[in-house]
């Protein structure tokens, strides 16, 4: 490569890594919104999480054909990148397969990739077909029309031409080899490849060349187009199912946390000792105590990084029992409106120099009804069948406490429920001494 083809490339992947950093600095500031909750306790387990969750793909796997393709996908992004590392240092410093010092290690690594660019040209594909042809409900749901269903369908298409021009990349470079032409050392092995470089067969040598070198920085150029993209694209996941299964709640499904400004009060009536018509101490220099969660920033940081991590995949939405019985709630949907209303907040402040403007819109009501919010049974499907460890049921609950706490804008049979215990200490409507009527009947 030439001294100015060096530079040109070094600036390519400056601007490219320099704004993949800027929109990663404006997700963490988005996720820092949130309320504080401490998810660093038990380091072990959640490392032991996250190993088996997203690094080993335990829970993809629960539904094999969807699972041992999604793998094909991710081993083989995963390690063909490590090639991404040598296209780096060959256009930083001009050298031809520098990893090739390996030898016979740097033959069969090559030769893997190659397999693995097959196999996940044949995934991507089926999942196109899937998604476009055989249309699984899941994927034709109206929460993922418009935008949603079109970024699923950009990604399928990224990857398909980045694993076509990496083969074509290999087979053009292997032709060169096989002629010693120019630099083109014999380096690597190629097993898909040599099948596709007989196109080059009767070609000029230098012709040859510019079509190498073209698809080298196609290809290169696209990978940084694609890492950029992902701020855009439900592939986030890719990088923050990492952090997102280490921060996952630990506590058995069902469990609820408490609020502790509730706690306190229940223990101060409990106190044989305490005056019960003493009136509670006021701090002047505390916040007011909010109930519960009516927009993005109520919610805690946990629960932002989750709408951030979530692959729209909807295994969620399709275990729930609301929404297989007709009912509108859609956890999936949980997870897109809350990002959706949290980019709207980050835009709100880019625009305010830093500073949110109160736009008179919030997550309830604008992006999520009640309705949805009522359907939930709490059953803790969408949280089990999550192949990230995504809790659409937290924000759920957060924002029924919100409802009922708040705007005491329960449905009537709840607050119906509510009022008995209040008044009967039992959820129905009569008084405790006539408990045992029954047992006379």
């Amino acid at each position: 490569m030439s001294y100015l083809g060096t530079i040109f490339f070094a600036l390519i992947l400056g601007l490219g890594i320099g704004f993949f950093a800027i929109n990663i600095r404006k997700i963490l500031r988005n996720i820092k919104l949130g309320q504080d909750v401490n998810r660093f306790d038990h380091s072990q387990k959640r490392w032991s999480n996250m190993a088996l969750i997203a690094l080993g793909q335990s829970k993809m796997v629960k539904r094999p054909v969807a699972g041992l393709l999604h793998i094909f996908v991710y081993v083989g992004f995963v390690i063909i990148n490590i090639e991404v590392l040598e296209i780096i240092i060959d256009g930083l410093f001009g050298t031809h397969r520098v990893f090739s010092i390996l030898g016979v290690v740097y033959d069969i690594l090559i030769g893997s990739f190659e397999i693995l660019a097959v196999l996940v040209l044949i995934a991507v594909i089926i999942f196109f077909i899937r998604r476009n042809i055989i249309r699984l409900k899941r994927f034709v749901s109206s929460d993922l029309k418009g935008w949603p269903k079109n970024d699923a369908n950009i990604i399928l298409y990224f990857e398909i031409v980045l694993m076509s021009l990496f083969l074509l990349m290999n087979a053009a470079d292997y032709h060169l080899q096989l002629l010693s032409f120019g630099h083109y050392e014999r380096a690597g092995a190629f097993p898909i490849s040599q099948f596709i470089e007989p196109v080059f067969n009767g070609m000029n040598e230098s012709t040859v060349m510019i079509i190498e070198r073209a698809v080298w920085w196609s290809h290169i150029t696209g990978i940084l187009i694609f890492l950029n993209y992902l701020y855009f694209s439900k592939h986030l996941h890719i990088l923050l199912a990492f952090p997102n299964t280490y921060f996952a709640d630990l506590n058995p499904k069902g469990q609820f946390d408490n609020l502790a400004s509730v706690t306190a009060e229940v223990k101060l009536m409990m106190d044989p000792n305490a005056d019960p018509y003493a009136a509670a101490p006021v701090d002047a220099s505390a916040q007011p105590t909010k109930f519960g969660a009516k927009d993005a920033m109520d919610l805690n940081w946990v629960q932002l990084l989750n709408a951030y991590t979530c692959t729209e995949c909807g295994r969620c939405t399709s275990a729930c029992p609301a929404n297989i019985t007709g009912k509108k709630l859609s956890p999936r949907k949980i997870m897109m409106d809350t990002r959706d209303r949290l980019e709207e907040i980050g835009r709100n402040i880019d625009s305010n120099k830093g500073i949110f403007v109160p736009d008179n819109k919030s997550l309830l009501n604008d992006y999520i009804t009640t309705e949805e919010l009522w359907a939930c049974t709490s059953c803790n499907a969408c949280v089990e069948e999550c192949p990230v460890s995504i809790s659409p049921l937290s924000i759920i609950m957060d924002m029924r406490r919100y409802l009922v706490m708040e705007e005491s804008a329960a449905p009537q049979p709840i607050n119906a429920m509510m009022t008995n215990i209040e008044n009967n200490g039992a959820p129905w409507q009569y008084n405790q001494q006539d408990r045992l009527n029954w047992k006379q009947e």
